[in-house]
């Protein structure tokens, strides 16, 4: 006679399991309580670090355009500046990060922080400047040099907390199963944050000063209390050998020419994010207002929305193939939907002469193949230079990760745009001072240095190719 499995001992067989091996249901349960805190963790960091991001990226510029009048120099400045920032901030934390041996306590401490140095920007109105300096002492061109500086001090937290931190805690909390699936959500985070920017801000007048203070304290505190939540529920990833280095040979480590030689790889890799960030930025600072105002889209949100949970979708399934197929199967579909969305933007209407929903449809199907291009080749080079980082190094590499994806993008991409919109066409407004008008050259620009990255990724997987067939 076989027992009576259906009354005999505890309830079920899974029961029987547990009881007569408790420690490996404990294991398996905690394993799979780690794995839903960390994607948790890295769903919240991710699109809190995103919308505040894109808040500085995109609608700073907006902000000084609309308050303060400034022009196509200024915002390229502010830029250049905040990229500066960005990256000496994630060279310096991103070391002393490899030093402690933990990314937890820079995550979550500057998030709190850089949450208080968003809000402070709810101050920056000539009204309250007037009051503090004297009227006469306070111009637009005062204001917007408050606004360079205090963009600085807040990317410097900024960068503290999701550059360095962040970013290095998301290598040593993945590996090569399934770090391609993690970068996947997290670059489509971009998007879903521009969704939820377009989405907030739509209930404000953009051109009053008490929308843009209500939007400051609002995201500040929402940064704030997601960095306060970090300290339950973000984990460090076991400790490893202590780090051998000095803090400044730690901070110069990825500058040596024998660790170059040693990560080739990498460093052709970070080459190519480079050329492809440069792309980027040669566009993106002037990208909403050249909807708004050159285009005349006073609904552009309505139009990006949906484009832009489309590229959201589009991302995160491209996340998964990366981890089947690999950086260079991967690049080109992205570089080739990004390249589409240019042609298309550059096209519609600036040489198509189109109106209304033959102007619109155009421009939304540019703008979704131009963001799901932009995204799932954030994903493959984000993958790419995880998966080539040296194991247990990765605070000290980040420097090097921002100087591709911030500074030399950030400093270069918005002067090359400035420099074709030198003669842009300009309006008057309403209080008679004047603005320019972005016009659709960037796009054109945009595709020129997307050329330059294709014809740079055909050289290198060739010589790679050529390096592997060599050593068989």
């Amino acid at each position: 006679m076989y027992p009576d499995c259906s009354t005999a001992g505890p309830d079920t067989i899974e029961d029987q399991s547990s009881a007569a091996f408790p420690k490996a249901a404990d294991v398996f349960r905690e394993k799979r309580m780690n794995k839903k805190k960390f994607y948790l963790a890295l769903i919240i960091f991710s699109l809190t670090g995103q919308v505040a991001w894109v808040v500085e990226n995109m609608y700073f510029n907006v902000f000084i355009y609309k308050m303060f009048n400034a022009s196509a120099a200024d915002i390229s400045l502010m830029v250049e500046a905040s990229a500066v920032a960005a990256t000496l901030t994630t060279i310096f934390i991103g070391a002393l990060s490899d030093r402690v041996q933990r990314r937890r306590i820079f995550m979550c401490l500057g998030y709190i922080l850089w949450g208080v140095s968003i809000i402070a920007f709810a101050f920056v109105r000539l009204d309250i400047l007037s009051s503090w300096f004297g009227a006469a002492a306070v111009t637009a061109a005062t204001a917007v040099t408050i606004v360079i500086i205090l963009d600085c001090v807040m990317t410097f937290f900024g960068s503290t907390a999701n550059d360095a931190a962040y970013n290095a805690w998301l290598t040593d909390r993945t590996d090569e199963t399934n770090r391609g699936a993690a970068e996947g959500i997290n670059s489509m985070m971009p998007l879903v944050a521009i969704l939820v920017v377009f989405g907030g801000f739509m209930g404000f007048d953009l051109d009053k000063a008490e929308s843009w203070t209500t939007i400051y304290i609002v995201i500040g505190a929402v940064v704030l209390v997601v960095g306060l939540l970090g300290f339950l529920i973000v984990e460090d990833a076991p400790a490893k050998r202590p780090d051998e280095p000095g803090y400044m040979q730690t901070i110069f480590y990825g500058f040596r020419p024998s660790v170059v030689k040693a990560n080739k790889s990498l460093y052709t890799t970070l080459i190519g994010f480079v050329v492809f960030g440069i792309s980027i930025q040669v566009f993106m600072p002037y990208l909403i207002i050249y909807y708004e105002k050159t285009l005349g889209m006073s609904d552009y949100v309505l139009i990006m929305a949906p484009a832009i949970i489309l590229a959201a979708v589009v991302t995160a399934l491209y996340g998964k193939l990366i981890d089947r197929y690999g950086f260079e199967r991967m690049i080109y579909p992205s570089m080739g939907m990004l390249g589409l969305g240019y042609v298309l933007l550059f096209v519609f209407p600036g040489v198509i002469d189109a109106h209304g929903l033959a102007m619109k449809i155009p421009v939304f199907v540019g703008s979704l193949l131009m963001m799901s291009g932009y995204l799932s080749g954030m994903a493959v080079f984000g993958t790419k230079i995880r998966n080539e980082t040296p194991e247990h190094m990765a605070g000290r590499f980040q420097g090097l990760r921002i100087i591709a994806q911030v500074l030399i993008p950030g400093v270069v991409g918005p002067a090359i745009g400035a420099a074709v919109l030198k003669d842009a066409e300009m309006i008057t407004n309403s209080d008679g001072t004047q603005s320019f008008l972005p016009s659709n050259i960037i796009f054109l620009t945009a595709f020129a240095v997307l050329v330059v990255l294709f014809i740079y990724i055909v050289v290198i997987l060739k010589n790679r190719k050529t390096v592997k067939a060599a050593e068989r």
